[in-house]
């Protein structure tokens, strides 16, 4: 029986009589395993511009709304240079004194400027990133790269660089989580709970699913968040399969209601949790014991990881895709799923049936995962569960501390 993870003793604020989330702890031991998984692997340099893996480079954050428009050149041995676009290089510096290295950021704006100068750009920006590389004595070492377009990566290789692909080292050092990393995990479970429950205290018959959205996004703002996704609810007949959120549907007495909480961010950490509401009514014995069969499935799979044991060992509580109709296990590939939870969902480790039983991955304790999976019936009605688990040594908890046992009733049913 799946058992719960304790509870943090302090949420989202500072203090200087208790030890918190200690950022820069983090950001030195997140640097450090990067280092590692570079010395392992021989790999003197990398070179990434996604957000997600800036920031467990860095602990920087960048602009969003184009594509490489900042990014860092981490050393296994050496101090990294950061390269950042525009008004960031003057912005940046002082707020972050733990970087010593800045540059000017080479962007072509997805090729808005036009052929030629956004060659040029790539020019400029291949031969910024080789000058670096003799600087360090690292010209002929291969430079792992990470998140940029074909254009970057012709004009590196044009100026000789030797380019290895750099995300298996990323996966390889963010599979297993330090204490910080957990602890943003646990607020970020904490802050969605936060959220359901407004969204349980104010969900009635008569609502739209997109009133929903808004109650939800504001109460993950108020309990600390500080990214929320625009949150989506999949309602009554829309609720199996999943189909599109945001509907703008009015809310009926007995509809089955769900979303999904995921990517709300605590410094950076992501969130990957469902829960099944009911409106108006109680749950009646079908829908009772539908998500019964949910809740014994999860159950299963959630016990059978631990240290030692693989995805193969939990994919296996998961039904065949013939158990719904489908004729490949790809149809039911985000339906029923676990995946790695750390600054960006779907790392390691990844549990299904269409790659975990011919190719397992070993539990390690320090993992962060979610699990989730559903039943239903299609154009009536859905139920969905999804928890977030960190694996011990002893097994694994549960992050995410609302209630999972039951389809969630409105609270003049509770008793």
């Amino acid at each position: 029986m799946p058992r719960m993870s304790s509870k943090l003793t302090f949420g989202t604020d500072i203090a200087d009589w208790q030890e918190r989330i200690n950022v820069s702890r983090m950001r030195e031991e997140r640097a450090e395993k990067a280092r590692k998984a570079m010395r392992k692997h021989g790999v003197a340099a990398l070179l990434a511009t996604q957000g997600h893996d800036f920031r467990y480079l860095t602990g920087l954050r960048g602009a969003d709304f184009m594509p490489q428009l900042y990014y860092v050149l981490f050393f296994a041995e050496r101090d990294p240079v950061v390269f950042v676009h525009a008004g960031w290089l003057f912005q940046q510096p002082d707020q972050a004194p733990w970087i010593k290295n800045w540059r000017i950021g080479r962007a072509w704006l997805r090729g808005g400027p036009g052929p030629e100068a956004t060659q040029e750009e790539a020019r400029q920006f291949a031969s910024d990133i080789q000058r670096e590389l003799k600087e360090q004595g690292l010209a002929g070492e291969k430079l792992g790269i990470i998140g940029f377009d074909g254009l970057a990566r012709e004009a590196l290789v044009a100026q000789g660089i030797t380019l290895v692909d750099g995300w298996p080292l990323m996966l390889e050092a963010t599979a297993v989580k330090t204490e910080d990393e957990i602890n943003c995990e646990k607020i970020v479970a904490g802050i969605c709970e936060a959220a359901w429950f407004k969204v349980w205290a104010n969900l009635r018959p008569g609502m739209r699913d997109t009133d929903l959205s808004r109650i939800a996004i504001d109460a993950a703002y108020e309990a600390g968040a500080d990214e929320v996704p625009p949150i989506g609810f999949y309602t009554g007949p829309l609720s199996f399969e999943r189909g599109f959120p945001k509907s703008g549907r009015i809310i009926q007495t007995g509809d089955l209601i769900y979303s999904s909480f995921c990517n709300i961010k605590y410094l950076g950490y992501v969130s990957c949790t469902y829960r099944t509401l009911i409106a108006g009514r109680k749950a009646n014995q079908k829908e009772k014991d539908m998500y019964k069969v949910l809740l014994e499935r999860l159950d299963a799979l959630i016990d059978a990881i631990k240290p030692g044991n693989t995805t193969a060992d939990a994919a296996k509580h998961f039904p065949p895709a013939t158990k719904w109709g489908y004729k490949e296990e790809a149809e039911v590939l985000a339906a029923e799923i676990g995946h790695g939870l750390g600054l960006f969902m779907y790392g390691p480790p990844i549990i299904n049936r269409q790659w975990s039983l011919k190719h397992p991955q070993v539990f390690e304790p320090g993992m962060v995962l979610a699990v989730e999976g559903r039943e239903g019936e299609f154009r009536v009605g859905g139920v969905r569960l999804e928890n977030m688990i960190l694996i011990t040594k002893d097994g694994a908890e549960i992050l995410d501390h609302m209630p999972r046992d039951r389809i969630i009733e409105p609270a003049h049913c509770w008793g």
